[in-house]
This record gives structure tokens, C-alpha cells and sequence, in this order.
């Protein structure tokens, strides 16, 4: 009797305990996310590219979830930069042309955190605060960010936007301006690892914002430099022969800055497992758009090539996510914030209109969605009017990319089949169905934000913007 009573005490123990872990709260995930300027889904180790040397990034794929079909709605800084942060498409929180400022009453993904009890932290180019009218963009990006306009951050190590990596500014908390140590992404991730260790006891979510691999291509350190200096680049195909020296030139350059920034996310990820932080920390790897490089004799982004558009994504989250695994549904920037916050078991604000897809990723929910909003309600700067720049709207799904310009329907790929998009079947017979399908998904999308698709003159009135130089010329 004395051994029955013992073993049901020892029972009732083991029981207590079991419904005490488990009614333990689930601790706040941190968030590390880093965003690289201008780096295209295409050129890193591990989706193929045997030239571009990542071996952290291809590590870090193996340890995450892959979303292979990431893509960046307007491929340009400011735009993608302002989803990114308000979880809103461009025509809904204005942001649709550089250098134009972000309204202090968005809702940020960082004041979310910050009301949740996060430590807040931004370190790196921001490119979402604008100028007063009247002053030179070259001006404003070298203004500091008031406090009222940091969006929820309160750790501040940031510039607007500078790409003088090598004689890079940014302003601190207090506005008081400093210089990044030789190039600015190894000085930035030193900080980053600093504010790490200063909050590895506290939630806290941490954005990374490196300059690189954007132009100017010839800059990176050295020893980078050297790695690709006698490299032969296998180009795209769709690089025409006139092209091709140019494009390998600039190419040996933009993979230097990648391999440096690659030895920077190597570090981020030591030191995060090293402060034992590895598996409650969301780790995002990603891009706010790519670069045509010479691809269809173009350059630079805005345009609706894969060159341009298709953005690395990579989330790793030990905690809830297998390792190794492949996201393959259409996801892109007003999509990012809803999911960040749904992993971290947060509030998502009513004014945000991207999906979550934390149920997605968790397997408990299949969502319903197979095309991307690609667009240009503006162009501007590089790719304006007098260079060819257009008003477009397409979607992008996993299987074609779709594009109508004011014109009329411009171009549609079978990028399964054309990868390198090198054969445009708009308006081909054999493609009338696909092309009528596509159509019905962009017109729902367009109808379900509004989307009138107007002359860019009719956006850049609503929401009282001025041209940039020339810009406004067709």
C-alpha cells in the first residue's frame, strides 16, 4: 500500500510539472532581419550560380525556408522599403517614387514590436524619409532622421541613403553625425553584433540595412575585388554579345560586394548562435529589388524582368520551422510584415493589406493565393519617360509573368519554360487562354486596391509630388 501511495504521489508530481511547462508563456521570438540593397534572387551559390561565391548564404538555406518566389512589387529602394515597413502597397501609403516621405501615422512593423515589448534597433539605409520640396535628393539624403519619423525604432545607426561604402555617414539617436569605420557593411555588422550582446536578455527585433551590392560596383574591399578580378562571368543569355564586356565588368564588382556581405551574414549568425539565441530568432535574408545588369540590353531596376523583380527570401526560425524546406507560393513586400508578426504570435494592424502566411509555413493552412503584383505607376530617375520608362501593372505567378502597359498588354513569359524570358508570347494564339487568365487575376488584384491604372501625372497630382528634374518629360 505504501508503494501504491508513493507512485501516485510521484504521478501527481510529474503531472503538476507537466501542466506547469505547459502553461508556461511561449517566449517572444527575435527578430534579425537583414535587407540588402539591389541583389538579385539569381546570383547566390545555392540556387545555382556556380561563379558568385556565398557560402554563408548557401549554409543559411540549408538551416531555413527558402521562398523561391519572392518579388518585389515596384523593384525600387523606396517603394519596396515603404511596404516593407507598413505592410500596404505603394498607391496605398504613397510611396510609389523615390525620396518621398513616409506619413508619421502609417503603422509600422517596429511599433508593433516596440507596444509588444521589444527592443527596437535600425542600423544601415533607410531611403523612406524624403526632403522638404525644394531641396536636391543628394541633399536630403544626407539630412538626419527626426526622432517623430523613425517609424517605432529607438536603437538609430542610420543614413537615408548613401552608396559611398568606403566614406559612408550615418546619424545617431541624438541626430549627431558620424562615419562608418572603412566599409560600412563590416562596420555595421560589428554594431549589429554589439546590439546583440546588449539585449540577448531582452525580445528584441534588429534591422540590418546594407548599401551593397548596389552601384557603384568597384568599391568593395579589396581582397573581394580580387577574388573575381580574373574571373571569366558566364553571363545570362539573355545578355546580348554588344553587352557583354560591360556587363562582366560590372558583374566581377557586384559579386566582390556580395561575397563581402556574405562574410557579414556569416557573422550575424556565429554570434547569434555564440549568445545562444539561434533558435528563438527569426533570421531573415532578403533584397528590396534586383538589377537588369545588361539583361534585354537594360540596367539598373523598375522594370518587369525576373532580373529586376525575383528577390531572394530566406526565413529561418529554428524554434517552428523545418530546415531545408521550399516556400514555392507567390510572396512579396506587403506580405513580409503580416508574417513577421504572425511567427511572433503579435497583433497584425487592421491597415495592413498583405497576407500571413504563418499558417502557410506552419502547414496548418493552405493559402489561396498564385499571383504577385508587379508595377510601375511612376517611372522616374533612371528608367524615366525620355529612357523608356512606362506605366505598367502584371502579376507574376509561379508559372508566367503577365504585363499591361497604358497601351495595352506588353509582355507575357513561360518562365518554367523561357527562365531567361527571351520569347514574349503576348498576343501569341497558342497562349490566348493562359494571357485571358492572367488577365482576370490582375484585374482582381487591381479592383480589390482601387487601382485605376492612370497616368503616373494623375498620382504624382493626388498626392502632391513634384518631378524630379526632368522626369515628368515623354
Amino acid at each position: 500500500m505504501k508503494n501504491i501511495l508513493l507512485l501516485a504521489g510521484l504521478l501527481l508530481i510529474v503531472s503538476c510539472k507537466s501542466k506547469k511547462e505547459l502553461e508556461k508563456p511561449i517566449k517572444a521570438p527575435n527578430v534579425v532581419f537583414v535587407l540588402t540593397d539591389q541583389w538579385r534572387a539569381q546570383d547566390i551559390g545555392f540556387v545555382g550560380n556556380e561563379q558568385v561565391i556565398t557560402p554563408a548564404i548557401d549554409e543559411l538555406a540549408k538551416e531555413s525556408v527558402v521562398f523561391t518566389n519572392a518579388i518585389s512589387n515596384i523593384p525600387v529602394c523606396t517603394p519596396a522599403r515603404a511596404s516593407l515597413m507598413t505592410g500596404k502597397y505603394p498607391l496605398s501609403h504613397g510611396l510609389f517614387y523615390n525620396d518621398k516621405p513616409l506619413r508619421t501615422d502609417e503603422n509600422c512593423i517596429a511599433e508593433v514590436y516596440k507596444e509588444n515589448g521589444y527592443q527596437t534597433g535600425y542600423i544601415g539605409k533607410w531611403h523612406i524619409n524624403g526632403h522638404p520640396q525644394g531641396m536636391t535628393n543628394m541633399q536630403g539624403r544626407g539630412l538626419p532622421i527626426t526622432a517623430d519619423r523613425r517609424q517605432g525604432f529607438d536603437f538609430w545607426k542610420v543614413c537615408e541613403t548613401t552608396h559611398n561604402y568606403n566614406n559612408s555617414i550615418y546619424f545617431d539617436e541624438n541626430n549627431v553625425k558620424h562615419k562608418w569605420e572603412g566599409y560600412d557593411a563590416i562596420a555595421q555588422t560589428k554594431e549589429a553584433v554589439k546590439y546583440m550582446q546588449a539585449n540577448k536578455e531582452n525580445p528584441f527585433v534588429l534591422f540590418v540595412a546594407y548599401g551593397p551590392p548596389h552601384a557603384p560596383y568597384n568599391t568593395a574591399p579589396q581582397k573581394y575585388q580580387d577574388m573575381y578580378k580574373d574571373m571569366d562571368i558566364k553571363l545570362r543569355p539573355n545578355v546580348p554579345e554588344d553587352k557583354a564586356e560591360k556587363a562582366k565588368e560590372e558583374i566581377r564588382g557586384y559579386y566582390a560586394h556580395m561575397t563581402a556581405l556574405d562574410d557579414c551574414v556569416a557573422e550575424l549568425q556565429k554570434e547569434i548562435k555564440n549568445l545562444g539565441l539561434e533558435e528563438n530568432t527569426i533570421f531573415v535574408f532578403t533584397s528590396d529589388h534586383g538589377d537588369m545588369l545588361y539583361s534585354h540590353s537594360e540596367v539598373k531596376k523598375q522594370k518587369p524582368w525576373e532580373e529586376s523583380i525575383h528577390i531572394p527570401f530566406i526565413l529561418k526560425y529554428p524554434a517552428k520551422l523545418k530546415a531545408g524546406t521550399q516556400m514555392t507560393k507567390m510572396f512579396s513586400f506587403p506580405d513580409i510584415m503580416p508574417t513577421l508578426l504572425g511567427m511572433s504570435n503579435l497583433p497584425i494592424p487592421e491597415s495592413v493589406e498583405g497576407l500571413n502566411y504563418t499558417g502557410q509555413l506552419l502547414g496548418t493552412q493552405e493559402l489561396d493565393v498564385d499571383a504577385a503584383l508587379i508595377t510601375c505607376p511612376v517611372p522616374f530617375h533612371q528608367w524615366k519617360y525620355k529612357n523608356g520608362g512606362r506605366e505598367y501593372r502584371g502579376v507574376r505567378t509561379e508559372k508566367y509573368t503577365y504585363v499591361k502597359d497604358l497601351n495595352g498588354p506588353w509582355l507575357l513569359y513561360d518562365n518554367l519554360n523561357d527562365p531567361y524570358q527571351m520569347n514574349n508570347v503576348v498576343g501569341n494564339e497558342a497562349f490566348k487562354n493562359i494571357q485571358a487568365d492572367l488577365e482576370v487575376k490582375l484585374k482582381a488584384i487591381l479592383d480589390k486596391q482601387g487601382d485605376q491604372f492612370l497616368p503616373g501625372e494623375e498620382y504624382m497630382k493626388k498626392w502632391n509630388y513634384h518631378w524630379d528634374s526632368n522626369d515628368s518629360i515623354k
